[in-house]
């Protein structure tokens, strides 16, 4: 029995499939004091961790020429959104090489997604 059973864990809505690779916006809610606001962390997901309620991403980006790295628990409640602003083409599932390149020399080639054409349709006219 796993953990998730017991505790009774729903997924949140608001986060979509991801995978390594893909340039992700991540809205997270951070308390001040008495104030909250949601802060939006950029950046490419380099290592997904999977297991229901122990579920975490990890993203990095570059700022200011030093690379940082969150890791973002899926199922907590601190975690409002994830957006996928476009989708990376890569061969391998964790994305450590990244960490020793520099910021121009780690971009991720898009993966681009192509629909097939349907054949056309009949039409109803005789001739």
């Amino acid at each position: 029995m796993d953990i998730a059973s017991l505790v009774d864990i729903k997924p949140n809505p608001n986060i979509p499939e991801l995978a390594p690779g893909d340039s992700v916006r991540v809205s997270i809610k951070v308390v001040e004091g008495d104030k909250e606001r949601i802060q939006v962390f950029q950046g490419v997901v380099i290592r997904l961790r999977r297991g229901a309620a122990g579920s975490t991403v990890t993203v990095r980006r570059v700022s200011y020429g030093v690379g940082v790295e969150r890791t973002f628990l899926l199922y907590s409640p601190r975690v409002e959104k994830i957006e996928i602003v476009r989708r990376g083409k890569v061969r391998r599932a964790r994305l450590y090489y990244l960490r020793g390149l520099s910021a121009r020399a780690s971009r991720i080639k898009e993966r681009r997604v192509v629909e097939k054409e349907s054949p056309p349709e009949p039409s109803s006219e005789p001739g």
